[in-house]
C-alpha cells in the first residue's frame, strides 16, 4: 500500500478527466476518484456519498447542482460532512472505524458526478 503522501502527491496529478465511471447507486465518478477508491481502499466512500443522494436532500435546488464533501480521519474514526458552496453544513455521518490513509479529502459533486477538487 502506497504512504498517505505518495497517495496526495499521486493524486495532485488529476486534471479533469477523460472518463467518467457510472457507481451502481447512479452517480458518476472520474478518473482521480478511481485512483482514490483503488488505492485508499474506499469505495465505502463511493457509495456513503451516493447513499446520501435522496429526495430530502436534493430537495434543495443549490444541492442538485454542487455538494462539498469532505472527509476527516483521526485515530481510525470519521466524519464525513456535506456542504454547500458557502461553506455550511447540511449532513454529517459519524464513521465509527476506518482505516482511510489520508487524515482529509475534499471532494466535489458536480451534477451528479464526484470529482477530486483539482478535477473541477
Amino acid at each position: 500500500m502506497k504512504t498517505p503522501r505518495e497517495i496526495t502527491s499521486e493524486l495532485n496529478q488529476f486534471y479533469g478527466s477523460t472518463t467518467l465511471y457510472k457507481h451502481w447507486l447512479g452517480l458518476k465518478y472520474t478518473d482521480g476518484i478511481k485512483y482514490l477508491a483503488h488505492e485508499a481502499n474506499c469505495y465505502w466512500l463511493l457509495d456513503a456519498i451516493a447513499s446520501h443522494q435522496t429526495k430530502k436532500l436534493l430537495s434543495d435546488p443549490r444541492l442538485r447542482e454542487f455538494q462539498i464533501w469532505h472527509l476527516r480521519v483521526k485515530e481510525n474514526s470519521g466524519i464525513l460532512i456535506c456542504e454547500w458552496d458557502t461553506n455550511q453544513e447540511v449532513l454529517r455521518q459519524e464513521i465509527e472505524y476506518t482505516d482511510f490513509p489520508l487524515s482529509h479529502i475534499k471532494l466535489y459533486l458536480v451534477e451528479k458526478v464526484l470529482m477530486l477538487t483539482n478535477e473541477y
